[in-house]
């Protein structure tokens, strides 16, 4: 009896030990897994990567058979000769280079060499004065005074183009406050405080929210648009920026949450019924109105990592299969074709299935079915996790097959999103909620008036003429 009941606690024990052992060696994979992981086969971003010896003939962007440097029948950007200079300024010889025999004021040049210097005139500040005069009526005894232009409000104040500056600074090249001070110390004498250049970045994005709200509205009308979001702090405290973008219009909206009741707010998704373009982000597929399509860059990084970590070779001809497709649609909309003939998206489509077929294959079950994870989730692979994704939402994979208006990736997005992060690099934080809205305010209107080549200089002009300039609001 004793050596039965011995039998059962050694039998016991045995499972016990079996089932650490499974774990151990489960989250050993895990940790090895996350040891190489990079932003050439995750998501990760590329700043992660420090320490880390890059392969760059790993890169996800095939070797190109172009010689560096510029391409033969590249026009250039040489330096032009104006037609119209501003100035000009003659050199007449006083006498011969060979005979030394003096030239008369009434002889005439029989030819000229030109040469021009293109330059910047003498920056220095311009102070101009409005006077209003007084009149005494001889009439009624009553005094009248002439009236002060519209804009100018108060008995000392900065001019348009001053406030110009300060917001192209600040928001377009994502110069520091205090560094913007002292560039206006340094060329023009002016001493502006923080304080003022807030207000004048303040006074630009109130004129500006009409004009975002429009943007929105081209968006929402637009056939494809682009989502992403990225992390954003705000007085020290981890907030998100989210983004909309067509190759005309561009969208900030920054927020506390990352998820549906921050694109609830930014108010373009709730109403667009277009297709979607994005990373497969939870948030974005609660929206039932519209069509998605999901970003096969990040696709290819995780098969990239498949291969790479665990060598499954169905990840590997996943990623020639999506390239393959990808370069079938650009040679079809080079050609002039609408779409692809049905015999080659047949093809494409009998493929997927057979390598999505391999893929479940190479990932099946444990024999005791996958475990659960934290709060009750079933915990599988990250490979097995990937070609689920892929067999589930094969219409969102191959949406760029079947419309050539969408895209292979969501490479618009986060170069919009790229500016962003630039900003967070010089700059760092903001400071305030209110000073992230202007900035993103201000920010969709410089990238949509940039996007439709439209000179954000003189866009910044009409921010503070009272007449702005508006973008082309058609959605595309």
């Amino acid at each position: 009896m004793d050596i039965q009941r011995e039998f059962e606690q050694l039998k016991q024990e045995n499972q016990a030990l079996r089932e650490a052992l499974k774990a151990a060696e489960q989250r050993i994979q895990e940790l090895t897994s996350m040891l190489g992981q990079n932003s050439r086969n995750s998501h990760w971003p590329s700043s992660r990567d420090k320490g880390r010896k890059k392969k760059r003939t790993k890169s996800l962007r095939g070797k190109s058979e172009k010689k560096r440097g510029g391409q033969q029948g590249h026009p250039g950007h040489a330096l032009e000769f104006s037609q119209k200079p501003d100035e000009i300024e003659v050199h007449r010889p006083s006498r011969c280079q060979h005979c030394q025999a003096e030239f008369g004021e009434s002889e005439v040049a029989v030819g000229v060499e030109k040469r021009q210097v293109h330059d910047l005139p003498p920056l220095r500040l311009v102070v101009s004065e409005h006077q209003g005069e007084r009149m005494l009526c001889r009439q009624c005894g009553q005094m009248s005074q002439g009236a002060f232009p519209s804009d100018v409000k108060s008995p000392v104040q900065y001019g348009p183009q001053v406030q110009q500056l300060a917001v192209y600074l600040k928001i377009e090249q994502f110069i520091p406050y205090d560094r913007s001070r002292q560039f206006f110390a340094d060329l023009f004498g002016l001493n502006l405080s923080p304080g003022t250049l807030q207000n004048i970045i303040r006074r630009a994005s109130r004129a500006l929210q009409p004009v975002v709200g429009r943007i929105k509205e081209g968006l929402i009308a637009s056939d494809v648009v682009h989502f992403d979001e990225s992390g954003l702090y705000i007085g020290g405290q981890r907030h998100w920026l989210h983004t909309a973008g067509t190759q005309a219009f561009t969208s900030y909206y920054p927020h506390a949450r990352r998820g549906r009741l921050a694109t609830d707010d930014m108010g373009v998704l709730p109403h667009f019924q277009g297709v979607a373009v994005h990373d497969f982000w939870s948030a974005y597929r609660q929206y039932k109105q519209c069509q998605h399509s999901l970003c096969n860059v990040h696709h290819l990084r995780e098969l990239t990592a498949v291969v790479e970590e665990e060598d499954q070779r169905w990840a590997a001809h996943f990623k020639l299969l999506l390239l393959s497709a990808k370069q079938g649609v650009e040679e079809a909309h080079r050609t002039g074709l609408a779409e692809l003939p049905r015999s080659k998206v047949n093809q494409i489509e009998r493929l997927y299935a057979q390598l999505i077929e391999t893929g479940l294959h190479a990932n099946p079950p444990p024999p005791g079915g996958w475990p659960k994870g934290k709060r009750g989730r079933v915990k599988k692979t990250k490979a097995r996790n990937l070609v689920e994704r892929l067999d589930k939402h094969r219409a969102e994979v191959l949406a760029f097959v079947y419309d050539f208006k969408v895209p292979f990736d969501n490479n618009l997005a986060e170069r919009d999103i790229r500016m962003i992060k630039v900003q967070q690099k010089i700059s760092g934080c903001f400071r305030s909620q209110t000073g992230a809205e202007d900035f993103c305010t201000i920010r969709s209107y410089i990238s949509t008036m940039r996007k439709q080549h439209i000179s954000v200089w003189m866009a910044l002009a009409s921010v503070f003429s009272g007449s702005v300039l508006l973008p082309d609001l058609t959605p595309v």
